[in-house]
């Protein structure tokens, strides 16, 4: 079995029905399936950078597609692959590993993306993200993709780790600044534990308590962990990921319907230049 198939084995386990994903299928097929749904679409975003001495660079883009697919198998909403590079600059260079894009490169990525499901039939699309560095630009791209597709494309970001309050409360549990901490060891221990060196969990603890500014990593990591990882274990890890499925599953089943408050004759004749970024 394939690392990608065993993880899918892993995210879908106790389900009826595997995940749907986009790239395996046909354009007939796709074309069909646009028109379920409500034409929905879902995107992960991931990361490729450092994650302490313990886990893989690929740790956020892992989460991304594992809770996705684990999402798309109770909905029955199709899922793109995970995007892996993404905005990891306040990783900085110290630790090798990390590969970033800027925020503007990551940006027009999502909108180029956007551009094409608009032209090939999609009407609604989720960006769903696991790591934290890409949030302040995926909502500019938000922001400008909802304007530029007024009428046409309805578009949102969510973050896998703060789907609800009580993911977010076991997130930063032992870091509110978290970084490869041990709500992140506790998902990849369930997930891909093959990939976890459970001998080098070396803990190091949050120093951003009352700061005025925010720091890279290297000014407030000594290792590139922000938290306990000692304290993970595969049986949190279960726990936590069907929680973050379950709760994704349930926003995406909302948005498959959910319209604009007010109907189009509301909105629809809005000037062009207020209307397209």
């Amino acid at each position: 079995m394939s690392p990608d198939s065993q993880l899918e084995t892993i995210a879908t386990a106790g389900l009826n029905r595997a995940a749907v994903k986009l790239e395996r299928l046909a354009w007939p097929d796709v074309a069909a399936i646009q028109q379920q749904k409500g034409g929905l679409l879902i995107l992960p975003t991931g990361a490729t950078e450092q994650h302490g001495p313990h886990l893989p660079i690929q740790c956020d883009t892992i989460i991304a597609q594992a809770v996705c697919w684990r999402a798309s198998a109770i909905t029955g909403i199709p899922v793109l692959p995970a995007l892996p590079f993404t905005v990891s600059v306040g990783h900085t260079a110290k630790w090798p590993g990390t590969f970033s894009l800027r925020h503007e490169t990551h940006i027009a990525v999502l909108r180029e993306i956007a551009a094409w499901a608009v032209a090939t039939g999609w009407k609604r699309l989720i960006i769903v993200n696991s790591h934290f560095g890409n949030d302040a630009a995926q909502r500019v791209a938000v922001d400008q993709i909802r304007t530029e597709f007024l009428g046409q494309l309805q578009v949102a970001a969510k973050n896998t780790f703060n789907l609800d309050d009580s993911i977010w409360q076991d997130m930063i549990a032992d870091a509110d600044d978290l970084h490869a901490n041990k709500a992140e060891t506790d998902l990849l221990l369930h997930l891909t534990p093959e990939l976890v060196h459970t001998d080098r969990k070396a803990d190091d603890p949050d120093r951003t308590a009352g700061l005025v500014f925010p720091y890279p990593v290297a000014q407030t990591s000594l290792n590139g962990v922000t938290g306990f990882p000692s304290r993970a274990s595969a049986a949190a890890g279960e726990t936590l990921f069907h929680q973050m499925g379950d709760a994704l599953a349930e926003i995406l089943i909302k948005a498959t319907t959910e319209d604009p408050p007010l109907p189009p004759q509301a909105w629809n004749d809005i000037p062009k230049p207020f209307r397209y970024a």
